[in-house]
């Protein structure tokens, strides 16, 4: 059967998809948009279930064609009307609709680290967050606060699918300090003006990583913490990209965490 196709800018399903290109409208059907071939194949690849999928074959490309939906999900649309609902300067043809995810907070093992986000506003900065909380094997990444959207298609793309991997949950303040409490998490504020280096700070065991936006940093409630930890500055520079920062101290969370070599003598 042949997908239906879209060819007027003035269609209803091409004025909701541009509505859905917003936080507010999204939020009111609870969905999301995932952009591009690669974003949609990785959300199929982590068991996301799509509703809708709207295709525009002539701009396709390799990774594009590859893809493969159920049948009665497509709807073709044409390079102008494609163009119309892309958030994209040079689209791939690929867009799907799902339901927006809700993932739970299972309990953590002894080890774990959680990263906690303060209305951090910049989608590029949540999803590089994302991306190393996933690479070092974050127990979670709380979002609070109306910062990004952490189902936005820009935060999707920035996060490489790494959004599907590690559960990132928004949540409010008083829910996530209960969280915490009740599962015993030391609390780790990241903050320029903390007196202790951050590799100098304990990180094993259960850790909760805070960080806010770069130009307003952490509120004073989320500094009231166990640690506080600051990234040491040379040069001219007086701060860090938080996305940066981040991935200093979560690195340095597992480091701390290797395994001993038991075969290495230390006494040699």
């Amino acid at each position: 059967m042949t997908a239906p196709l879209i060819t007027s800018l003035q269609n209803p399903q091409v004025k909701r998809l541009v509505r859905l290109r917003t936080r507010r409208a999204r939020e009111e059907e609870g969905v999301i948009l995932i952009e591009g071939a690669r974003e949609v194949s990785r959300a199929l690849g982590a068991g996301v279930q799509l509703t809708e999928v709207f295709l525009c074959p002539p701009l396709f490309s390799p990774e594009a064609a590859a893809l493969r939906f159920e049948e009665g999900q497509v709807t073709r649309l044409t390079p102008a009307a494609f163009e119309k609902v892309s958030l994209r300067e040079h689209p791939d043809g690929v867009l799907a609709v799902a339901a927006t995810p809700q993932p739970q907070l299972a309990d953590p093992p002894p080890q774990a680290t959680v990263v906690v986000l303060h209305g951090l506003e910049k989608p590029g900065n949540v999803g590089a967050i994302l991306r190393t909380a996933d690479s070092v094997g974050a127990h979670a990444v709380l979002i609070l606060g109306r910062g990004a959207d952490p189902y936005s298609p820009n935060v999707i793309r920035a996060s490489q699918g790494s959004v599907w991997q590690v559960p990132t949950v928004p949540i409010t303040e008083d829910a996530a300090w209960a969280w915490l409490a009740r599962h015993g998490f030391r609390s780790v504020a990241c903050t320029p003006d903390a007196p202790q280096v951050y590799w100098d700070a304990p990180l094993t065991g259960r850790v909760a990583l805070l960080l806010g936006t770069e130009h307003e940093g952490l509120p004073e409630s989320w500094r009231r913490t166990d640690e506080a930890v600051r990234i040491p500055m040379q040069g001219g520079a007086d701060s860090l990209n938080v996305a940066t920062a981040a991935a200093l101290v979560l690195y340095e969370c597992l480091r701390q965490r290797r395994p001993v070599d038991s075969s290495v003598n230390s006494d040699a």
